[in-house]
């Protein structure tokens, strides 16, 4: 409990930090202010701090002073930290000072968190018997940050790979203040992009036979995916299929010579992943070939599904139960269909990815606006709990990890 009486030691620093994050975001993978803005404040602890290359990216380790000789192991943080091309509307008192973007989906809350957490840590350093990576990672928002950050090595930055991975996840909406949501399995979809453009032959509105009609032939498209989504598919293991643009034509009395299609897709196994990749482009060229146009189909393969490690996810509830009271800990019965990029850490190391409740207290949070929203909030009650639970994370991982290591010699003797 020592973290959570340290964190609330911190807190008015954690919150005064946030707001001013939330002042000046900045979107995508270049976010100069931000970054400086946290070294300004990781520089003051005992951290080894390295800057990513192609993007504003920060990784700070902190050594244990604890740490055991030979392998020592190490446990990563993650805090995103872009915001979003969206204008707020909130009223807020610190509400964003650039018109053109908003910390919509509350990284702004992350980083504080983290860098919380950071502090927290530090001031028990001699304690630690592994090394911790605090992963600031920008481009969450559809510039695939986490990519770049582990393409550049932030998985092996403390030496060996690291044990685990942990991160949180503020909601504006839907969860209640201060709950944790800690599933086994996939707790985030995958998601995908489709864009296709079906082809045909343009022509005068009044004399179709003379032409080769692409819009009846997308909207046979669009019919028959929602159909296939149905037929092919276990309801048990769902998929989303949604098209959110067509665009063609430009006057009622002319036949385009082109309809594209843009639709996002969403699974929530790496099996129905890879079926949807093969049978969406069945259905479009199938439909093609019936109506003689062609369809030209790019499928972009964005984010895998966002799967917790079962053992991790159990001790995180554990130690989430123990800090705050299982009460304040859900184990929700189906994943959410958003998606992360955090995912990309997953696939390579277990860990655990949890959403937590930043909704007004004693709000009906099934009300309130959702991330993403110019009118998303989240409360400041939470940066003291979610730091105080990343650093006991970390720190009883450790603790775990040294007890299976000495069980593990003395079965060797």
């Amino acid at each position: 409990m020592e973290y959570l009486r340290e964190a609330t030691e911190i807190e008015t620093e954690i919150v005064a930090l946030r707001h001013e994050l939330h002042r000046h975001p900045e979107v995508g993978l270049h976010l100069p202010g931000t970054q400086q803005r946290l070294l300004a404040e990781l520089t003051k602890l005992p951290l080894e701090i390295t800057l990513g290359n192609t993007s504003s990216a920060i990784t700070a380790v902190l050594r244990g002073g604890a740490a055991p000789e030979g392998d020592v192991p190490a446990v990563l943080l993650r805090g995103d930290m872009d915001g979003l091309p969206v204008a707020e509307e909130t009223g807020l008192g610190f509400a964003s000072e650039n018109p053109q973007a908003m910390h919509a989906c509350g990284h702004d809350a992350h980083m504080a968190m983290v860098l919380g957490a950071a502090r927290l840590l530090s001031a028990r350093r001699e304690h630690l018997s592994g090394d911790v990576v605090f992963m600031f990672q920008p481009g969450e928002e559809g510039s695939d940050g986490a990519r770049h950050m582990i393409d550049e090595g932030v998985l092996d930055a403390a030496g060996p790979r690291v044990s685990a991975a942990y991160a949180l996840h503020v909601f504006s909406a839907r969860i209640p203040q201060g709950h944790f949501v800690v599933r086994k399995g996939p707790i985030m979809s995958a998601s995908d992009t489709v864009i296709f453009t079906v082809k045909g032959r343009g022509g005068h509105g009044s004399a179709p036979q003379r032409a080769v009609d692409p819009v009846p032939a997308a909207a046979t498209m669009v019919l028959a995916l929602q159909s296939m989504v149905t037929r092919r598919f276990d309801s048990f293991d769902p998929v989303v299929l949604s098209v959110g643009m067509i665009r063609g034509g430009d006057i009622e009395n002319v036949i385009p010579d082109s309809v594209e299609i843009r639709a996002t897709v969403r699974t929530f196994s790496a099996h129905n992943r890879e079926l949807m990749h093969t049978a969406i482009p069945e259905v479009l060229h199938g439909v093609a070939a019936a109506h003689g146009v062609t369809v030209d189909l790019d499928y972009n393969l964005l984010y895998p599904v966002t799967m917790n490690d079962p053992a991790e996810a159990e001790f995180a509830a554990t130690t989430a139960g123990e800090l705050f009271g299982q009460d304040r800990v859900v184990d929700a019965e189906h994943p959410l269909s958003a998606s992360e990029d955090f995912s990309k850490v997953l696939e390579q190391v277990p860990g655990v990815f949890i959403p937590l409740g930043a909704t007004p207290r004693g709000a009906d949070v099934d009300q309130l606006p959702d991330n993403h929203s110019p009118q998303a909030t989240f409360a400041d009650d939470i940066l003291k709990d979610g730091a105080a639970l990343l650093a006991t994370l970390a720190h009883r991982k450790f603790a775990g990890l040294a007890s299976a290591r000495i069980t593990q010699e003395e079965a060797t003797r």
